[in-house]
């Protein structure tokens, strides 16, 4: 009996490169700009600047290094608290304790996954009211949709409290005309392999303070002071970006609106595909935003679709089809188990059940129409059983 041939591996979202990468590497190579630092850095920084529309940017090793980084220009220490989206990657919190402060965790809301105004409300009442307001509040743009910046930020400003803006996932969205990643004192970008756009590795800090965007870029050098030597004042880190790697994010940040467009494609062909199962549902695009749609994010309702999440994600993998759930909420995690946490509403805890009933779909913009079909047919031919 012969053996079945197992077909191609679709990635859940996977690099995809312009061409142009290798001008700007092989620029660096004929320049001998190989070592942290060079003109494609200072290029990258400049340009991503103005493509988000801020005043300044950082370069930096990972998004992980940009939100540490804004946690130490923020004066975050030992004993402080830090707000934070609980339905986030873990890299998002991690910097809250390296820094020696306590995260509090919150809820998501229904309608864009992201940090729940209501949860956030009752969290800083009850921080102001026992006199500990947290020093930031993280909010993440969870699967590329920006969360309800309006609601949020009113909350922020009111407590006097600064806003970090983890766009990890979400370069290239907007919400009421304005980037992503522009709404807090500071933003990160992230340029994993796996973003929209990638570098390998790597990261982006922006704000419009031009002056603490220098000092990050200092702290990011080892904090090496101005000295014929090497002579050091205060605790740094080795988080720059290499100047080869700023070039292969220049190349990429050409390419961001058609990535964009592509994924938003892909995105509107899954709902077409899908619309048969009314037990499949899409995170939907909020009013005057544009969602970059970096990862397509059903939910499954069981009793409709005719099929459980786990069941789906056997046979897509079965199918040599990479699927994932979506984030373990981090009030869930191990790590995190004795830290507070703010549901959405009392007794409703919104991101539980995203976690319950999301799984992430191949979304790579470089998928083909082949993939796709592949990938629909997988799907609902395994709710028929």
């Amino acid at each position: 009996m012969k053996q079945a041939i197992q077909q191609k591996r679709i990635y859940l979202s996977p690099p995809h490169m312009s061409g142009k990468e290798l001008d700007y590497i092989n620029e660096a190579f004929e320049t001998n700009w190989i070592a942290p630092l060079g003109p494609n850095v200072d290029a990258f920084e400049k340009e991503l600047a103005q493509k988000v529309g801020v005043r300044a940017a950082a370069a930096v090793s990972s998004g992980t290094a940009a939100i540490h980084l804004a946690l130490i220009l923020l004066g975050v220490e030992k004993g402080d608290t830090v707000f934070c989206s609980t339905l986030t990657f873990v890299a998002t919190a991690n910097p809250i304790l390296y820094q020696g402060a306590e995260p509090v965790f919150i809820d998501s809301e229904p309608e864009t996954w992201n940090m729940s105004p209501h949860a956030l409300e009752r969290a800083l009442k009850e921080a102001a009211d026992a006199g500990k307001l947290p020093k930031a509040v993280i909010v993440v743009n969870l699967y590329g949709q920006s969360a309800k910046m309006d609601e949020l930020l009113a909350l922020c400003n009111l407590y006097d409290v600064p806003m970090v803006e983890d766009a990890a996932e979400s370069l290239g969205s907007t919400y009421k005309g304005k980037a992503s990643g522009t709404f807090g004192y500071f933003g990160i970008y992230s340029f994993n392999g796996n973003k929209i756009i990638t570098t390998s590795g790597g990261g982006m800090l922006v704000s419009d303070d031009e002056a603490a965007i220098e000092k990050a870029r200092f702290l990011a050098t080892q904090a090496r002071d101005k000295a014929l030597h090497y002579q050091h004042s205060s605790l740094g880190f080795n988080y720059r970006m290499s100047n080869i790697l700023a070039g292969v994010g220049r190349a990429q940040l050409q390419v961001l609106e058609e990535r964009v467009a592509q994924r938003r494609q892909i995105f509107k062909k899954y709902k077409q595909d899908l619309a048969s199962n009314s037990g499949i549902r899409f995170i939907q695009e909020q009013k005057d935003t544009s969602t970059n749609r970096w990862l397509t994010v059903i939910s499954i309702d069981e009793q409709l679709a005719g099929i459980s999440l786990g069941t789906l994600l056997h046979a897509l993998i079965q199918n040599n089809i990479e699927a994932r759930p979506v984030w373990k909420p981090l009030h869930l995690q191990p790590l995190f188990k004795h830290v507070r946490f703010y549901p959405h509403d009392i007794g409703n805890c919104v991101s539980t059940d995203q976690f319950e009933n999301g799984i992430c779909l191949p979304s790579g913009s470089n998928l083909t129409e082949h993939d796709m079909d592949r990938i629909t047919s997988c799907i609902l031919s395994a709710a028929s059983l």
